[in-house]
């Protein structure tokens, strides 16, 4: 809904000349925002450490020391296995030169049984390549075949190529040190942050038992030591405000060989505290890579716990009559630090704050589940503690929850016969999916979860209300099913509206990923726009993005056979380059398209998209552009008497959409 189609603003040239192409590392110092953080240099060192740590983890080295340098460097050097420094046996290239100038380039793509990585942060390839692009000058050394080896990068181009002598005087055979001078233009401050890097490597000491961790600052000749025997235990407790109220559950769980449903070693370590007042304490891990904003990961915890204590209250008839017990009961006063390994994950932006991969949330709960039902049940004074905590959580928000009604009278509206509602009363919780079809209807109404979600199915496509007056709106009986549906009645953008009624915080517009489903969505964001603008002004105008493709993908190594999902071609192209790199063999996959949601079973449309967990949903918003210029293209693109316009407008603009036939 933003920009004007008509504009007649043209660019002075536009030719074969005009098109640019960034070669090596300029994208990142043309878009540096686009691949690290750009507050401070944080984050670039960080990707050397965390190289350092995957070392570690695999098995290699057991310590890592980092050292902030007077001149505004910083080093860090492990004593892992040394990057490879001879020819690449394609680009016929020195390794160690291609990992730090290449962007998509490194060790861990290679995910099957034997690969450099079985697990580690993430497969995006722009990790150290990115701190060399955004370093005014980056050193190497690596010890490694008895030999020391040095490289020297400038802005990040090679000034002093790898040279090699003997290890001895050295005193070290196995290694890597990377020291990095940040060049300030590409930060807001050149200043890393201490205590932020002090909790990072902290957090790596933690994850990794046994490890020694050290920073060194030379400026104030003081050099931290980091090494925990407790592991996650240890910190947790150590940085709790209050003290628990049961003991801490700490556990793991690891797929084996033999696992039909996970690669072998995927799996996490936990530990977990309940309290009763306080702030919280939440960390989660991938493969050692920090989450702050969370991810797939967690709610695999959640939903484990929530699980667990559930079965629980259930055996032991803990539950008084009419309180409902919702995760968030569970979950509301939980302190945890959760450390997932994950072969293959998939993170949300080159920072990796976000865990997004949906096998991850069934991943933790099926090790987290039974064994805290196991702890529980050996315990049962604890879970019987737990239980009083939770069941209090839930009658809390119940209370908070209730509103006190005014009296109806009898010309109340009738919510209509093909609403299939939800339990839940949270207006902020709820969401209220539109949704193409009986067929489709019938499978959200099965894979939903229908303690917060609700479906009405619309039939056919919806009509344009573009030019329809507000008051003859409810002579179509679509449109007057979800008005009543969601409870806020027609309106203009500077009309006073009354939201008391409004029933559901999402309103989602659930249609097929092909044209036909494009189409309705058109339809149904006209009419919110222009007779529900407060609606979506107000955030609660969703689309959810179902997936148009599926590939299913044989066993690998490792990896056990899988399902992918797609949203567009754009994206299965994407998907199907990096089986190849993964060296799936290409055409041993299958590829199906859903003709359409109804072809979805209930499962695969929960999973994909409507679980809040996993699924892809898209906010709709108003933009920065004026409304009258917003309403001067939409009566151009939806008017009945404009079609000369819209002929004009498709045939400049027509090139730039890729039909689906």
């Amino acid at each position: 809904m933003q920009g004007n189609p008509r504009s007649s603003r043209r660019s002075a040239e536009y030719g074969e000349g005009s098109i640019r192409v960034l070669k090596g590392l300029e994208p990142v110092r043309q878009r540096p925002g686009m691949y690290t953080r750009t507050e401070s240099p944080l984050h670039i060192v960080q990707e050397v450490i965390d190289n350092a740590s995957d070392e570690i983890l695999s098995g290699f080295g057991t310590r890592v020391d980092v050292t902030m340098h007077k001149d505004g460097s910083i080093s860090v050097e492990d004593d892992g296995r040394g990057i490879p420094v001879g020819l690449h046996p394609e680009e016929k290239e020195p390794v160690v030169e291609i990992v730090f100038t290449r962007l998509h380039t490194g060790g861990k793509f290679d995910k099957r049984a034997g690969g450099a990585y079985s697990f580690s942060g993430g497969l995006h390839g722009v990790g150290v390549s990115v701190t060399n692009a955004l370093a005014a000058r980056l050193e190497v050394t690596v010890w490694r075949d008895a030999k020391m080896h040095t490289i020297v990068f400038a802005d990040g181009d090679v000034i002093q190529p790898l040279k090699s002598v003997s290890a001895k005087a050295s005193g070290k055979s196995a290694g890597t040190r990377v020291k990095v001078w940040p060049n300030a233009k590409y930060f807001d401050t050149p200043q890393i942050p201490v205590d932020e890097l002090e909790r990072l490597l902290r957090s790596k000491a933690v994850l990794l038992p046994g490890t020694e961790i050290t920073l060194t600052n030379e400026k104030s000749t003081q050099t931290q030591r980091w090494r925990y025997s407790g592991g996650l235990r240890e910190y947790l407790l150590g940085s709790l405000a209050t003290d628990p109220m049961l003991p801490p559950f700490e556990a793991s769980g690891f797929a084996g060989a033999d696992d039909a449903t996970f690669a072998e070693g995927e799996g996490a370590s936990w530990v977990i505290v309940w309290t009763e007042d306080g702030a919280v304490t939440r960390e989660s891990y991938v493969n050692l890579i920090p989450t702050s904003a969370g991810g797939t990961h967690e709610a695999g915890l959640r939903e484990g716990l929530f699980g667990a204590v559930r079965a629980f209250i259930d055996a032991h008839q803990l539950l008084p009559k009419g309180v409902r017990l919702l995760p968030e009961d569970v979950f509301a006063r939980v302190s945890f630090v959760l450390s997932a390994k994950v072969l293959d994950p998939q993170f949300q932006g080159q920072i990796k704050e976000r865990l997004l991969s949906r096998d991850a949330v069934r991943l933790v709960s099926f090790f987290v589940r039974p064994q805290l039902e196991f702890w529980l049940n050996h315990n049962p004074n604890d879970g019987r503690r737990l239980a009083e905590l939770v069941v209090s959580q839930a009658q809390a928000r119940a209370r908070a929850g209730q509103k006190i009604e005014k009296k109806k009278s009898s010309a109340v509206a009738v919510l209509p016969g093909k609403l299939t509602d939800c339990e839940s009363t949270d207006l902020a919780r709820n969401e209220l999916f539109l949704v193409e079809g009986d067929s489709a209807g019938g499978s959200a109404k099965m894979g939903r979860d229908k303690e917060f979600q609700a479906i009405l199915p619309l039939r056919g496509k919806v009509l344009n209300t573009w030019e329809v007056e507000r008051d003859r709106l409810f002579g179509n009986a679509e449109v007057h099913d979800m008005a009543v549906a969601i409870g806020v009645d027609p309106h203009g953008p500077d009309d006073e509206v009354k939201f008391d009624g409004l029933r559901y915080g999402k309103v989602c517009v659930l249609a097929d990923a092909d044209v036909d489903g494009s189409h309705i969505q058109v339809l149904l964001l006209t009419l919110f726009f222009r007779h529900f603008p407060q609606l979506v002004h107000r955030g609660h105008i969703y689309v959810a993005r179902p997936p148009l493709y599926r590939v299913d993908v044989p066993p690998l190594g490792k990896r056990p056979a899988r399902r992918l999902y797609c949203l567009d071609e754009a994206e299965l192209d994407t998907t199907l380059e990096k089986l190849v790199d993964e060296k799936v063999r290409e055409g041993s996959w299958d590829i199906g398209r859903f003709k359409g949601l109804g072809e979805m079973s209930p499962e695969q449309l929960w999973e994909t998209t409507m679980n809040p967990d996993t699924r892809r949903l898209m906010r709709i918003g108003l933009g920065d552009v004026p409304n009258a210029d917003t309403v001067t293209t939409m009566t151009m693109l939806m008017g009945r008497a404009e079609s000369q316009a819209r002929r004009a407008w498709l045939e400049e603009h027509g090139n730039e959409i890729e039909a689906d036939v």
